[in-house]
């Protein structure tokens, strides 16, 4: 559970020496994080948005175990009423943090394609973009406002899936998943356009130009798209009044059409398929006594510590 006593920094450098501990770990001794993330993607089976808050306590435990000098802790549900800002779980680095600070960080478990930066609730980047009253923003000063004091402070670790579909000659769950870490700072030095696309619009790549949508799927609440001087995505800001829900609003941008600003933690994807065993653990867990759970958890234990010294 997140202490609310507790000191918490959103710094983004302190952010970033994570990230790069998480990556030496995970170049070293790659099987560690492709066994945890498999396990946690194969969990779709029980229901579309498992694998997400088991996320949060599976990887929780993966930097408790397996990083040494960070210590995690989980936010829990309770918690995340009274939070001020999005995060999941928090990191503390040991060895070298005179000051105690936790980072905040927030998980996001989605699908290649689409990703929710932030969810915007009250409307604030959506408004200020509309207040300018123009189409096409070009104004680096304008640019650098939006991003001075309205992108919110927030740490993304965005656990990405591409899912095979599951069909009748192929019954069983797999796919590929990896970390993508979104560059901010990347996409805000990058940022040369904001272009507003309104409901029935699309922006046309090949031109640099807004035209008529063609697909018979329309759009149904406009947009502003980010794009460097070569006119490529970078990420949106979707519409945010009251009419919409939490997909409709908010920063987001594309592991797909804006891989240029993401940097996978895996050098490799990690291919994971349908662990029956795993998901025969919660079916036989949830119907057992607290005793039986404890002699579980002493087994699962002393596997964990072999994994470590592999």
């Amino acid at each position: 559970m997140l202490d609310m006593d507790r000191d918490y920094t959103y710094d983004p450098i302190k952010f970033q020496d994570f990230i790069k501990r998480l990556q030496v770990l995970t170049d070293k001794h790659p099987m560690l994080l492709e066994n945890t993330l498999a396990n946690i993607f194969s969990t779709r089976i029980i229901g579309n948005k498992t694998h997400g808050d088991l996320a949060e306590i599976g990887l929780t435990e993966f930097v408790n175990r397996f990083m040494y000098d960070y210590e995690c802790i989980h936010v829990g549900k309770e918690a995340f009423r009274k939070k001020k800002q999005e995060e999941d779980i928090a990191v503390k680095e040991i060895l070298n943090n005179p000051s105690n600070q936790y980072i905040p960080i927030s998980l996001k478990a989605y699908g290649l394609g689409y990703l929710q930066l932030s969810t915007d609730k009250s409307s604030q980047m959506y408004n200020y973009l509309i207040g300018l009253n123009l189409k096409d923003i070009t104004d680096s000063q304008q640019i650098q406002n939006f991003f001075d004091n309205y992108i919110p402070q927030s740490n993304i670790l965005p656990l990405i899936y591409k899912e095979t579909k599951v069909t009748e000659k192929n019954p069983d769950l797999s796919g590929k998943c990896n970390i993508l870490i979104f560059n901010t700072a990347k996409a805000i030095n990058d940022t040369k356009r904001i272009v507003f696309i309104d409901k029935a619009q699309e922006f046309d790549f090949n031109n640099g130009s807004v035209v008529s949508q063609k697909t018979k799927k329309q759009r149904k609440y406009p947009i502003f798209m980010f794009l460097n001087s070569k006119n490529q995505y970078i990420c949106e800001v979707r519409y945010g009044d009251k009419a919409a829900n939490a997909l409709q609003r908010g920063w987001w941008s594309n592991t797909k059409n804006a891989s240029e600003y993401f940097s996978p933690i895996c050098n490799n994807w990690i291919v994971y398929n349908e662990r029956k065993e795993l998901i025969r653990l919660f079916e036989q867990a949830l119907n057992s006594s607290i005793s039986g759970q404890r002699n579980a958890n002493e087994i699962l234990n002393k596997d964990i510590n072999r994994r470590k010294h592999i």
